[in-house]
């Protein structure tokens, strides 16, 4: 933003700067923003303007660039996000303006959603899904048919804001397509906002890479720490994964066994939990092993609340 300074220099010639300046204080004693300043701090006279004059012109074109705000990214204020607030002290019979910096709701906005965003951490989900935002009468009418599903889902939310976390989480089956995983990046979204961190992660993908870790024990036990401690975890798309005993028993084990009756764990799937202990007791490499498909699915069932997700598939609609 020009400084006042700045301003006075840049008018023709034909006129002091002195005058210039005289005539900059009379406009600015009639704007009505000082004339409210002034009735706040009657101590400020038109002596303590003219000492103060840059900073009062400063906190007069701040407040009308607040007024037009042009967004934040384009804010023409010295500070992005911030403008002047002038105070008034009198010490030793000399009226002093002071001037401070302060956030304006556009800023303290963004740095609130950098806050939750960091609170949430994404494996090969796509973070616009954590992004986009809807509110809750929104998700109720997007489609009458999940209805049911979404209220569980906000009962959920509104709980864990009541009472606290808690260790069950939440299991939504349901074809393609019908919302399952913006319903969690909602969770995940509507808890962060409460303080809570959160991991989601897309099962299918993540198998995958858990083998290439096998070689890099020291990014693997990160990873699985991770699992481990954050407040929320979500496997996205469980029993779409090509398994592996290793993967079943020594890292998807070895977190929910972690979890289970400390924190809550929450899965997208298109297979009920009957189907998805059949998935979990048949791998290519040993076939069928139903009481290791048992054992990894006694650290799910019941842990979660099953929630049916219907509704029409929304992929690849305008």
């Amino acid at each position: 933003m020009e400084s006042l300074g700045e301003l006075l220099k840049s008018w023709p010639g034909g006129r002091s700067l002195s005058e210039e300046a005289e005539r900059k204080l009379k406009e600015l004693m009639r704007d009505p923003l000082v004339i409210k300043l002034r009735e706040k701090y009657p101590d400020v006279d038109e002596d303590a303007i003219r000492l103060n004059l840059n900073r009062v012109y400063q906190y007069v074109s701040e407040y009308r660039n607040c007024t037009n705000c042009p967004g934040l990214d384009l804010c023409p204020n010295d500070y992005e996000g911030h403008y002047t607030l002038l105070s008034s002290e009198t010490m030793n019979g000399y009226t002093q303006l002071i001037d401070r910096k302060v956030s304006c709701k556009k800023f303290l906005a963004r740095q609130n959603e950098e806050v939750i965003r960091s609170r949430i951490r994404s494996f090969y989900v796509d973070d616009a899904a954590l992004r986009r935002g809807y509110s809750s009468d929104e998700i109720l009418t997007n489609d009458i048919e999940r209805a049911k599903a979404v209220g569980q889902v906000l009962r959920y939310i509104d709980r864990t804001r009541e009472q606290g976390l808690g260790y069950e989480g939440l299991y939504l089956a349901g074809r393609f397509g019908t919302g399952k995983t913006f319903l969690m990046c909602y969770l995940l979204q509507e808890l962060a906002k409460a303080g809570h961190s959160g991991v989601i992660v897309y099962m299918p993908d993540f198998v995958e890479d858990l083998k290439a870790l096998m070689h890099e024990p020291v990014k693997l036990k990160e990873t699985v720490e991770l699992m481990k401690s954050t407040d929320l975890l979500i496997f996205d798309d469980i029993g779409a994964e090509n398994l592996n005993p290793w993967v079943r028993d020594h890292v998807l084990g070895a977190i929910l066994n972690y979890r289970m009756e400390r924190k809550p764990t929450f899965y997208t799937s298109n297979y009920d939990l009957e189907a998805l202990e059949r998935h979990f007791s048949f791998t290519s490499k040993d076939g069928d092993e139903l009481h290791k498909g048992q054992r990894i699915m006694d650290r799910i069932r019941p842990y979660v609340e099953t929630v049916l997700v219907t509704g029409e598939n929304k992929r690849g609609r305008k």
